[in-house]
């Protein structure tokens, strides 16, 4: 069922948005060549543990796209792999793609929010290139989430700059709803028919959430942890993804972060 929120609601969501952001900002300025995997996860771990009324939307989550539940505090994907990739002893090396994927309640809300950058100084320039088209869609998507605009406007958008570039989209994950639990209604596919589908209306909050690979749609699920999906031809992939409320004013960007030109649509 699909949920909207009242404008104090969304008020009381902005403190899990802010504190997810600034994670993600901190993880960026920590992730370097040398770091390992389960140090990042620990950083998290630590962040919730001292901020009182947080807690991980992650540990423990069973859905049925994973096997068992989740133990780690934030989803981190290497390289080949673009969701749901569970945090293990490994360091990272120069070039890496590194997908950071964190979502956290604070006080019963719901914040959730991913990036994705390239450690060192050896950056593949299409590496830089996939990344960039997630955040593209990601912008684009959230333009065209506005009253009155349809569920399909927004997957329309996220898939024409897919297009652009020359990326196939997959459509088992996209966005979703946002509130009180990390996963609810509606889900947000990365491309669609423009107005088709849900009409979008003040108080819905749901988390967009562009990733693409660069060669192939096609992900499988990694069978040494049951969580990891990696792209089927080895591509690498990238996610960019905000969570954000619809109001008669247009979109707000919960978890906006400190240095990303969609700050300007939090307040």
């Amino acid at each position: 069922m699909i949920e909207l929120k009242t404008p104090q609601e969304i008020e009381e969501m902005k403190p899990a948005g802010h504190f997810v952001g600034s994670i993600l900002n901190e993880l960026r300025e920590k992730t370097k060549v040398g770091t390992n995997l389960l140090e990042i996860d620990e950083i998290v771990h630590k962040r919730i543990a001292d901020r009182k009324g947080a807690q991980s939307c992650y540990v423990d989550y069973a859905p049925d796209f994973g096997t068992g539940p989740f133990a780690h505090y934030i989803c981190i994907s290497i390289n080949d792999a673009v969701l749901h990739g569970v945090p293990y002893d490994y360091t990272l090396k120069d070039g890496d793609l590194v997908s950071l994927d964190l979502a956290i309640s604070v006080d019963g809300w719901v914040g959730d929010s991913a990036i994705s950058f390239v450690v060192g100084k050896d950056k593949d320039p299409s590496d830089l290139r996939l990344i960039k088209s997630t955040e593209e869609a990601l912008a684009a998507g959230i333009a065209e989430a506005i009253p009155g605009n349809r569920l399909g406007d927004i997957s329309h958008a996220i898939g024409e700059v897919a297009a652009e570039y020359g990326y196939p989209v997959n459509l088992e994950f996209g966005g979703h709803g946002v509130g009180h639990i990390m996963h609810g209604d509606p889900h947000v596919p990365n491309d669609g028919k423009a107005h088709h589908g849900y009409k979008l209306r003040p108080g819905l909050v749901i988390a967009i959430e562009p990733w693409f690979m660069k060669t192939t749609d096609e992900i499988f699920q990694d069978q040494r942890d049951g969580w990891t999906l990696r792209s089927v031809d080895g591509s690498r992939g990238a996610h960019s993804e905000h969570t954000i409320a619809i109001t008669e004013n247009g979109p707000i960007v919960l978890t906006a972060r400190e240095g990303d030109p969609l700050s300007k649509l939090y307040n």
